[in-house]
């Protein structure tokens, strides 16, 4: 558990608090994906249907943004409509953390920033789309996203459909493998690529049943190996696009935005806003699908963790 001072920048909402003084898992979401990842409104409409799943299974949603100079775990439906209606939030990974707190602006928590503000409030499940991970090209351009190396480092289980089709795959769980962090799936042996369900890839364990899922989390914690797990599930096959579609226009996305210059972190909401453009808005639907998907699993996986026994392998 983080410590006192860490902990003042938090400010639990209602809800939150009360599921915590409850007893009640928790189950932190993103917010980069609201303002960065969806445009309005259906960026709104999803983030309260997915929080909506995620109470009717048992636990309690945390959509975790930066407000006013405060971390916020769980936001109002105003800070929701901040969210998703301006175009002047900050996209917050780690290394933006001080500077967005210390503006007082608002910022939007990328996978990275959220696991960091997760585990500060002491919740161990997190909901997003996909993971970042190793760009195409990175050999050239050491393009990485941060998320792997808070994968490495901070321990919360993260349910997605796997890493995003537009970053390169293998090199990806390559890095996850160097760095110790298991990757689990669920559903299916191979890893998931977010708009289709089938990367290609092995996942390191196949884990279906949310109670086993549970017990190699708690394992892996209970003995201080720290840092997160990846939990794969792939997007349901009535949503799912086809690999060689989704492939030709993430080149083509790749293409325009080397001749536009644009690098670093505007790069994914780039390549995802030009692949709907693209698509006529079905990757949109695709992606709301598997947002809500994940938001079943991860609720499962909070519940089974609140009942999994510390310590089970002690005499």
């Amino acid at each position: 558990m983080a410590n006192d001072l860490a902990r003042s920048w938090l400010t639990l909402s209602a809800p939150v608090a009360a599921a915590r003084g409850a007893g009640r898992p928790i189950v932190a979401l993103e917010s980069t994906i609201i303002a960065h990842g969806m445009p309005y409104p259906e960026n709104i409409r999803t983030a309260r249907e997915v929080e909506a799943l995620i109470r009717d299974a048992g636990a309690e949603p945390a959509t975790i943004a930066v407000i006013g100079g405060r971390i916020r775990v769980g936001v109002t439906d105003g800070e929701l409509e901040l969210l998703g209606r301006s175009d002047r939030v900050h996209k917050v990974s780690r290394r933006d953390l001080p500077a967005v707190l210390a503006s007082g602006e608002p910022g939007a928590t990328t996978v990275a920033g959220t696991m960091i503000c997760a585990a500060l409030a002491g919740i161990e499940v997190f909901v997003t789309g996909g993971i970042g991970g190793v760009h195409r090209g990175a050999q050239e351009t050491f393009d990485i996203s941060a998320d792997l190396q808070e994968l490495a480092k901070t321990s919360v289980a993260v349910v997605c459909a796997g890493a995003k089709s537009i970053l390169d795959i293998g090199l990806t769980l390559e890095y996850l493998e160097t760095h110790g962090v298991p990757v689990l799936s669920c559903e299916q042996d191979n890893f998931a690529a977010f708009y289709t369900r089938d990367s290609g890839f092995r996942a390191d364990f196949r884990l279906d049943d949310a109670a086993q899922q549970a017990r190699f989390i708690r394992a892996k914690w209970d003995l201080g190996l720290a840092g997160g797990v990846v939990m794969s599930t792939p997007v349901p096959e009535a949503s799912e696009m086809a690999v060689e579609e989704i492939d030709a226009l993430t080149r083509q996305a790749l293409v325009e935005a080397t001749e536009r210059g644009i690098t670093g972190k505007a790069l994914t909401p780039f390549l995802l806003a030009r692949i709907h453009a693209l698509t006529g808005g079905r990757s949109l639907a695709t992606n709301i699908a598997i947002v809500k998907h994940n938001a079943e699993v991860g609720a499962r996986l909070a519940l089974a963790l609140a009942h999994a026994e510390r310590g089970a392998g002690q005499a």
